[in-house]
């Protein structure tokens, strides 16, 4: 493992420059792309394997989907810092004529980027549909994919759960992201999903979860758990808990901040708790 300490560092940055992405244009989405940050870094430091240039096909490497796609800020932050695009371009988030739009696209040419997203209950049946096209391929790299726990109310997602299990897409590992928010409030009063866990495995899925999704430490053991389990005949699901707005204290534990941008005086109080490590872009 890297350092622990060298990626908390990169940890800390991607929140800032979440938070001055969104502050920057007034809109967008901080406090998921907050509660996931270690989850990207974890994935993108620690877990996949990555070829050193990025194309469409990504053969013989791992391949990332986000479903969620309304947290690109998170995801572009990392991209940028793994190197995949220049950290400058980060400044031009949601601007006329970007390549890093709300909700990531690909006819704009953005490294790292393979699929639009950000129509909720897609990424399931898409992360799916690469897993498969790897076997075809003999290709034994893995698909990993992001999910929203409030997503998992899109019906099109179970269909393509019980469609993975009953197939045996066994490289697969799909992680919903359990914070319990969403855009119109807890996902307990918007709709309850029930025990995640004895779904997943109801319809035949692999499950583990991990309880304290916003430690970096515990997210790369669950991972690298999840990685442990594929090619047994059953995809992998992670339940992942994390806190909405993790690491800003005024945007936790509230889905305020699902797609809200802080003024100026809450940009510098939310800069004010995670330091600058790596250099602001």
């Amino acid at each position: 493992m890297a350092e622990l300490d060298k990626l908390q560092n990169i940890v800390t940055q991607t929140r800032r420059d979440i938070l001055r992405m969104v502050h920057d244009v007034n809109s967008g989405h901080p406090g998921g792309s907050l509660g996931c940050t270690e989850f990207f870094i974890a994935l993108y430091y620690e877990i996949m394997n990555l070829k050193d240039d990025f194309d469409m096909d990504g053969k013989e490497e791992d391949i990332f989907f986000l479903s969620n796609g309304h947290i690109s800020p998170v995801w572009y932050s990392v991209l940028a810092r793994k190197g995949y695009f220049p950290v400058k371009e980060l400044e031009t988030f949601r601007k006329l004529n970007s390549r890093l739009q709300g909700h990531p696209t690909t006819h704009e040419g953005l490294p790292g980027i393979r699929v639009s997203s950000g129509s909720l209950g897609q990424g399931m049946s898409v992360a799916i549909g690469a897993a498969l096209a790897k076997k075809l391929n003999g290709d034994e790299h893995l698909v990993y994919s992001l999910h929203g726990d409030g997503e998992l109310q899109e019906g099109q997602n179970w269909e393509a759960i019980m469609y993975a299990a009953g197939n045996k897409v066994d490289n697969i590992i799909s992680t919903v992201d359990r914070n319990g928010q969403q855009i119109d409030g807890p996902t307990e009063d918007v709709l309850p999903l029930g025990n995640l866990k004895q779904k997943f495995e109801a319809f035949g899925w692999d499950v583990l979860e991990v309880q304290d999704g916003n430690n970096l430490e515990a997210v790369i053991k669950g991972l690298n758990e999840a990685k442990s389990r594929t090619g047994k005949g059953k995809p992998v699901a992670i339940i992942l808990d994390t806190v909405m707005g993790h690491g800003v204290d005024f945007m936790m534990h509230t889905h305020a901040w699902h797609g809200k941008a802080p003024n100026d005086e809450q940009l510098e109080d939310a800069l004010s708790q995670n330091a600058e490590t790596l250099g602001d872009y």
